[in-house]
Parts: structure tokens; C-alpha cells; sequence
């Protein structure tokens, strides 16, 4: 089984456009959405929803009103203002609460719950490019990177139940937790970048990172005919650390309607860009043969 995991140094470069033409070109793969934090490919996918389940993960506390006696101990010891008083009564502030506890063992009457949180929901869908993993996590909740390695692990499943040898993922933009978890056993990751003096630099970041955990890397530069300077400063960054030039995309309005129409951009009439985009799945899948 094989997984690429389709990223950026940052946002807005185009990574989920060409993660959704992969999945279209793909054949045999299970996909997967694993930036959970602003999840958009299935804008693109139109996913029939088959499962459904609540992710769950640390603690709140909620105070009990009827075993509250009011005497401020929780207000007084929570060091992050999660606890508002109001007319004699004491309630916990959801997205406040870091879950530390504290208010829970200094209670003198017992009066404080601590459930788990309830941070967002996962799905299990189908599309009409093959099954997909995906989730959502409600505004302001952590733990995306843990969310992240469930997704992986629900597609890996997937895969080897129903006979599928290539998993195609649309990670996180950046260099953060999401991400890290979003290369755990990924066999290639595919940077996608744009020619700007940002674009330039979140790549070295980003590719900088997956060298660092041992992924091999393939770039590709979309936009690329925006300015020819920054595109060869990138082409120059590959050559030197050894990094695959996948391909190069130009600056096109059919993935403007590609998005309005929801859907692939290899989906429509797209020659020229649908050719760029083919070619540089071929090198991908190359580079996956090869490893």
C-alpha cells in the first residue's frame, strides 16, 4: 500500500485543486482530507456521507448547579478565566476551559463534572472517485494532530478491506502538528507551492521538514507563469536538494470554474491545463514505483 499526502508551505497555493484532479486520475485509491481544521475538498468531491462519528478527545469541566453552593473556589482558582459568575451562579465557559482539572479537585462539594469534549465530527463517505475519509473540527478545538492519525489509520483500513493499493491525502498547509501527523508513514509528499518570495520560503520550510522525517519530495510550482524569476528560484531550490520537479502549472481561470462547477479541474475541457496536470501525476506515480 502506498500513500501520498498532498501539501503546502502555505495557504492559498492551489494544494487542494490538485489533490482533487489527482483523486479523479487515480485508480484503486482510497482519499482522505486531512486538513480537519478547514476542511474544503469535499467542495470539490460532493461526498454521500455512509458513516458518521464524534470525535472525543481531553476534558471540560461543567459545574452541577444543583450541588453548587456558590462559594467561588472555582472562580478563584481557574487560572485561564473559564469561570463566570452571574447573579450568585457559576458556569464554566466551554471554549475557555483547557481542561487542567483543577477546579474539579478543589471543589469542596463535588460539584464539578469533567466529561470528555466533544471537539468535532468524522465521516466515512462515498464519492464518485472512490471512498473518502474525512472530518471536521469544531471552531477553536485542539488536537487536530491526533484527529489527523485517526484518518489515517480509518483509510489505511479502508484500503486493505476493500482492495485498494493507493491512498491520496490533502494535508494541512504549514508546518504545524496537523501536518507532522499527516506525513507519518506518507511514502511521498507532494508540495505544492506558487512563485513569490512566501511561496519560496514556506517551501524550504515544509520540504525542510519532510527531509527531516526521511519523505521523499516532489514539488510543483502552480502559477508558475506569474513571474518567471521566483519560478526558476525554485526550480534552482529542487536541483540543489534533490527534490523532484513534478511539474509546472500555469496561471489559469478553469480552476476558478472548476471550483464554481465543483469539480475537478481534469473533469472539464481543460487541454492545456489537464495535459500539465496528467504529466505530473505520471512523474508522481514514478516516483512511487520507485521507492
Amino acid at each position: 500500500m502506498r500513500e501520498i499526502v498532498v501539501i503546502s508551505g502555505k495557504g492559498g497555493t492551489g494544494k487542494t485543486s490538485v489533490t482533487a484532479a489527482f483523486a479523479h486520475l487515480a485508480e484503486n485509491a482510497v482519499i482522505c482530507d486531512l486538513d480537519v481544521d478547514a476542511p474544503d475538498l469535499h467542495l470539490l468531491l460532493d461526498p454521500h456521507v455512509v458513516r458518521e462519528e464524534s470525535f472525543h478527545s481531553g476534558n471540560e469541566a461543567v459545574i452541577d448547579r444543583e450541588k453548587c453552593i456558590g462559594c467561588g473556589t472555582c472562580l478563584d482558582m481557574c487560572r485561564f478565566g473559564a469561570v463566570e459568575a452571574s447573579d450568585g451562579e457559576y458556569r464554566v465557559d466551554p471554549l475557555r476551559c483547557e481542561g487542567c482539572k483543577v477546579c474539579v479537585a478543589f471543589c469542596p462539594e463535588g460539584a464539578i463534572d469533567f466529561p470528555s469534549r466533544h471537539c468535532g465530527t468524522r465521516y466515512v463517505s462515498d464519492t464518485r472517485f472512490g471512498p473518502m475519509v474525512h472530518a471536521q473540527l469544531f471552531p477553536g478545538q485542539e488536537n487536530s494532530g491526533r484527529l489527523v492519525s485517526e484518518l489515517k489509520k480509518e483509510a489505511r483500513r479502508l484500503a486493505g478491506e476493500m482492495g485498494r493499493d493507493l491512498i491520496v491525502c490533502d494535508g494541512s498547509p504549514g508546518i504545524g502538528c496537523p501536518v507532522i501527523s499527516s506525513l507519518s508513514q506518507a511514502n511521498l509528499a507532494v508540495i505544492v507551492t506558487e512563485p513569490s518570495p512566501s511561496g519560496l520560503h514556506d517551501l524550504e520550510r515544509v520540504a525542510a521538514l519532510c527531509e527531516h522525517f526521511r519523505i521523499k519530495v516532489a514539488v510543483i510550482v502552480n502559477k508558475h507563469d506569474l513571474n518567471a524569476g521566483h519560478t526558476a528560484s525554485i526550480e534552482d531550490l529542487c536541483r540543489r536538494k534533490g527534490y523532484a520537479l513534478a511539474g509546472r502549472l500555469p496561471h489559469d481561470t478553469v480552476v476558478t470554474e472548476a471550483m464554481v462547477a465543483r469539480k475537478a479541474v481534469t473533469e472539464l475541457e481543460a487541454e492545456d491545463f489537464g495535459r500539465r496536470v496528467k504529466d505530473a501525476w505520471t512523474v508522481i506515480q514514478g516516483l512511487l514505483n520507485a521507492h
